[in-house]
């Protein structure tokens, strides 16, 4: 498509909707729009809703819609709905339902937000396909959609046409996305730093990081054995050392960590570095050689192999697909 191509795009909102799933999306599309020539604009957008007027987000705003029997379904380019307590009323709503299912077969890109997965499933646009949703709902996607496969890490996931995307922030990196393949990689990361993105997450990211899993828990002084792991991927980090910073046998402190965090010392290691790793190729310019020491792997080959296991990628293909200053 060419540059000059406006892209209508709409958003459809139900009662109890989450605010951020829309507003996020909503955002960088208006941002990408900020600063092009008069009159071409990359996008348009409608906010929608099934019977149109004000509707209620979860948070109380009420957001002016156009009832979707008003909205032409022939010219959308991109069709985004989000998730929110609502969101199961609105999957049982028949005429929301059926909107869906009649006009995806005539739109480029159908995507969701957060829990808005299971309005696509109810419409059967997600029928032996991959998809993904906020992590706390996947059980339940799985249990309500057998014939689709959940997917639980991913930030999103692009399959045939339909994008879903993980819990609320989720749906940025989804826009970001889009935009880049509309306009391009340096549109993408200007719009990312407009809206004080600190990084472009690629869809094959664990939705839920591995310094978040490790400073959620409750237990200060664990906590902060995670933040120094963090600021420290360069030492030794082998069970045996982090036991005696813990105050434990390297017995009890592996089967705590694991009761907290859901992984291995070893494994939550190797995730810290990969992801230190996969910002410094993002944003540096330094040898993939000296990144690897930085992020305290071995060898430039351990840190091969880390990125094929956990990101299904080499170092280097990777930093061409995410590199800020990659040529256009």
């Amino acid at each position: 498509m060419a540059r000059s191509t406006v892209r209508r795009v709409v958003f459809v909102l139900f009662e109890d909707c989450l605010l951020l799933d829309f507003a996020g999306p909503l955002q960088a599309f208006e941002l990408a729009c900020e600063t092009s020539e008069a009159g071409r604009a990359p996008y348009v957008w409608q906010i929608c809703s099934l019977k149109g007027g004000a509707v209620k987000t979860s948070s109380g705003l009420e957001v002016m819609t156009t009832a979707l029997s008003d909205c032409a379904r022939k010219n959308i380019d991109t069709l985004i709905v989000g998730g929110g307590p609502g969101v199961h009323r609105a999957a049982a709503e028949a005429g929301l339902v059926d909107w869906f299912r009649s006009a995806a077969p005539n739109i480029r890109r159908v995507c969701s937000v957060c829990t808005g997965t299971f309005v696509l499933a109810a419409a059967g646009l997600l029928h032996g396909r991959s998809a993904v949703t906020h992590w706390s709902s996947c059980d339940l996607l799985r249990a309500q959609h057998p014939d689709v496969s959940v997917l639980v890490d991913p930030v999103f996931v692009h399959d045939r046409g339909i994008w879903t995307s993980a819990g609320v922030t989720a749906g940025i990196d989804l826009a970001l996305t889009l935009l880049e393949d509309d306009l391009g990689h340096g549109e993408a990361m200007r719009v990312a730093r407009r809206m004080v993105v600190f990084l472009k997450r690629p869809g094959g990211q664990a939705q839920f990081s591995v310094p978040l899993s490790l400073q959620s828990s409750e237990d200060r002084a664990f906590e902060n054995i995670a933040t120094w792991m963090q600021d420290n991927l360069g030492r030794d980090l082998r069970v045996e050392s982090l036991a005696e910073r813990a105050g434990m046998s390297p017995r009890t402190f592996a089967r705590v960590f694991r009761q907290k965090t859901g992984r291995t010392p070893g494994k939550a290691v190797e995730e810290l570095r990969v992801e230190a790793a996969r910002r410094a190729l993002e944003e540096s310019a330094s040898s993939i050689k000296e990144i690897a020491a930085r992020a305290g792997f071995q060898s430039e080959e351990h840190l091969r192999r880390a990125f094929r296991r956990r990101l299904n990628v080499l170092p280097q293909d990777y930093r061409v697909r995410f590199s800020q200053g990659r040529p256009q």
